[in-house]
């Protein structure tokens, strides 16, 4: 099954459009969070906002207009991703082309839109709205395959906060399985209300910018990214390959995490095993790193178990905030820079990591030889995937 090829990557976020702003801010440490209101959220929250959310389907796809879809569309425009694919279209054939996405909420914004535009009394929904596809979690997959002239199969992944990963690890099964030749994979996930407030209300919110592995972090900053890749079977051009990935549910608790990171634990094996590696073959680890004291405690745990503090691992959330369900897909193509640049990006804003955290956690950026380079995610309900990526031998 392993490895895969990632042949073209495209990432959009708070940093801004494209891999290069994304790769210039981690090497100059300027991250994307600032201090806003958005509609309807609490005020004066710390956002990783996408800004210029202006760029609307084509206009045969009206219909699926919506903040995700926009975001989407952002992407396939970037990196040369859309051009890619449609090679990639050529020459596997359109319904060997398999779109696998990973959303929280998809495009929840558009319902939340047509509740505050009903009339005083009343209760349908605006006429306007259109439910299948804008707020259908199948909307952003389906929206992607009319999109690029795709006939394979497209699928939504929503598993929380590792619905990015789990979407690339789902690609690579239909590949290994011979269903497709190739896959669109990752993850979108726009700001919306309903994420805002419910974080909220869970008092997971941070004061400042969200401070991964500080010890006196206090809570999250949620973000909104598209992270888009293309996984083929492996050529001869050297691209970063995908090596493993592993997933396990711990089932703990609905919003917190294991305290001593067993789910944790079992996706970081899994996916070592997938690739036929030992813990000490991994160079660096980009942790899930939210800035909540009991995430980053547990992961922390979690990973000294395996690695002891022999590898350096960091949180880049701190660049640009919780991106939800795309956040496996943009740590992935984070992970990618990582090994192309031998960056190991360390903790942003945090000048000394919790004294009480027994890994090897980087607060400065490092240059180092990395040939591979570990992502995890974790989610709500005891969710857990690691991605193992790598450079060719």
């Amino acid at each position: 099954m392993w490895p895969l090829a990632i042949t073209a990557s495209s990432a959009v976020s708070a940093l801004g459009t494209g891999v290069a702003p994304l790769r210039a801010a981690l090497h100059a440490r300027r991250g994307g969070l600032v201090r806003t209101d958005f509609p309807g959220g609490p005020a004066g929250t710390w956002l990783g906002q996408v800004a210029g959310l202006d760029i609307a389907p084509p206009p045969e796809l009206a219909g699926y207009d919506c903040r995700n879809n926009r975001l989407a569309e952002m992407a396939l425009r970037s990196d040369g991703f859309e051009a890619a694919v449609i090679q990639a279209r050529e020459r596997h054939g359109a319904d060997r082309v398999a779109v696998i996405l990973g959303t929280s909420t998809a495009g929840i914004g558009a319902t939340e839109r047509a509740y505050a535009q009903r009339e005083p009394g009343q209760t349908a929904l605006t006429a306007d709205f259109d439910y299948a596809h804008t707020h259908d979690l199948q909307a952003l997959p389906n929206y992607l395959r009319v999109r690029l002239g795709l006939r394979g199969p497209a699928l939504a992944v929503s598993t929380a906060c590792t619905s990015g990963a789990r979407a690339i690890m789902q690609a690579a099964v239909l590949i290994a399985a011979g269903v497709v030749d190739a896959a669109v994979a990752g993850g979108v996930d726009t700001l919306c209300r309903l994420t805002l407030n419910g974080f909220g209300s869970l008092g997971l919110l941070g004061l400042g910018p969200c401070r991964p592995c500080a010890s006196d972090r206090d809570g999250v900053s949620i973000g909104e990214a598209a992270g888009l890749l293309l996984l083929e079977r492996p050529g001869s051009d050297g691209a970063t390959l995908l090596l493993g990935a592993g997933a396990s549910s711990d089932g703990h608790h609905m919003s917190s995490p294991h305290p001593d990171g067993l789910g944790a634990v079992g996706a970081m094996r899994a996916a070592l095993a997938a690739a036929g590696l030992r813990p000490d073959a991994i160079d660096y680890v980009n942790l899930h790193g939210t800035g909540t004291r009991a995430n980053d405690a547990m992961e922390d745990r979690a990973v000294h178990h395996l690695f002891g503090d022999g590898v350096p691992c960091s949180s880049t959330k701190g660049w640009t905030g919780h991106t939800l369900g795309a956040s496996g897909a943009l740590e992935a193509i984070i992970a990618a820079i990582c090994l192309e640049d031998g960056l190991v990006p360390g903790c942003l804003g945090v000048d000394v990591a919790d004294p009480e955290f027994r890994s090897r956690v980087a607060t400065g950026n490092l240059a180092a030889p990395l040939q591979r380079v570990m992502s995890n995610s974790f989610g709500f309900g005891g969710s857990n995937c690691s991605l193992i990526l790598g450079r060719a031998a």
